[in-house]
């Protein structure tokens, strides 16, 4: 299949990309470098030995769009792109509002527009409302804490609208839960930009010197060491997600939505603990106030993927925090040189 990866340039595009391409597929990225590296599209072809179109297109200008549409045949989109910083969201609501819904909806009349109707959404667990008990399953009730899950919650009920009004349609929406982790030969992974947002850079950062200590959010949770429960799962896994979820949607229409997580909780203490058993590397961390919305225990179960995808997860968080480090090590500034 010929697939357009959109934010193809991203931490989870790029391990997406690099999956699809040994899977055999054909791609074609468009990523607008906001918040990724060219360098990144260049590693995708050197992991892979596969060239490739590379489109710095943003998904708003809409003649760039066109003519990505217009000098391809694509058999489907994984639509990877968007604002991603949940803390931003809060203080800058209508610039993911804007950016994340108008980009998808420009997305999706260019693919009606030229007759792509198979899709594959990144979604994330963050449209579960915090009053369901984990484990989450897809049926749960679902409501927002903040306006990038929001985004997220109205692109799914888009796409739901979509379909109902065009039934030729096959839309795979996966809600993500933490991904962690890198490709095994440590030449892509997470490279965010400033002070990281997430738990697994900022700890491979201090173990390379990068950042002094580890802010730990809060440690009076209702968790075995009072530290919050997450479900970490490795990135690669997560890729190969999106390759079982594209096989579904290649022979089936309507919409199907998946968990994508480990099913196993594990606290910020876990995590750093086994990565200073993975590594060797001391992980200096201070406990400090929690943060507003932080709930106490989030993981997924990802039956229906295993069920209906034949997808479940192979790497341990062991393994996750030694491909997390190989990266960094091998990369102490990301992608810059």
């Amino acid at each position: 299949m010929k697939i357009l990866v959109t934010g193809g340039a991203g931490y989870i595009g790029s391990h997406t990309a690099v999956e699809l391409l040994d899977a055999g597929h054909e791609i074609a990225i468009v990523d607008n470098l906001s918040n990724s590296k060219i360098e990144a599209v260049n590693r995708i072809k050197e992991i892979s030995n596969r060239e490739f179109k590379f489109y710095q297109v943003d998904l708003l200008d809409e003649n760039g769009l066109r003519n990505v549409f217009l000098e391809n045949d694509f058999d489907a989109v994984i639509h990877f792109a968007g604002f991603k910083a949940v803390g931003e969201s809060v203080s800058k609501p209508l610039k993911y509002y804007y950016n994340n819904i108008t980009s998808t909806v420009m997305l999706l009349e260019m693919m009606s527009e030229f007759g792509v109707k198979k899709i594959v959404f990144s979604s994330s667990a963050t449209v579960y409302d915090s009053s369901n008990k984990p484990p989450l399953k897809e049926d749960m009730k679902l409501g927002t804490t903040n306006p990038y899950g929001s985004t997220k919650f109205m692109i799914e009920e888009i796409l739901r609208d979509l379909y109902a009004s065009d039934s030729e349609w096959a839309i795979s929406i996966l809600r993500y839960f933490n991904p962690i982790g890198a490709h095994k030969c440590g030449r892509i992974g997470e490279d965010p930009n400033g002070i990281p947002n997430n738990l697994m850079p900022y700890i491979t950062q201090v173990a390379v010197g990068k950042r002094e200590k580890l802010s730990v959010f809060g440690s009076d949770y209702d968790t075995h060491d009072g530290t919050g429960v997450r479900d970490y799962i490795h990135v690669v896994d997560l890729a190969i997600g999106h390759i079982k979820a594209l096989d579904k949607i290649s022979n089936n229409k309507g919409v199907f939505t998946y968990n994508l997580g480990t099913g196993i909780g594990c606290s910020v203490l876990d995590v750093v603990n086994n990565f200073i058993k993975a590594t060797g590397k001391e992980i200096l961390y201070e406990i400090v106030d929690r943060r507003p919305g932080d709930i106490d225990v989030c993981f997924a179960d990802s039956t229906r993927a295993l069920d209906e995808l034949g997808w479940k997860t192979k790497y341990d968080l062991y393994n996750m925090c030694l491909d997390s480090w190989n990266w960094q090590k091998n990369n102490p500034n990301g992608y810059e040189k």
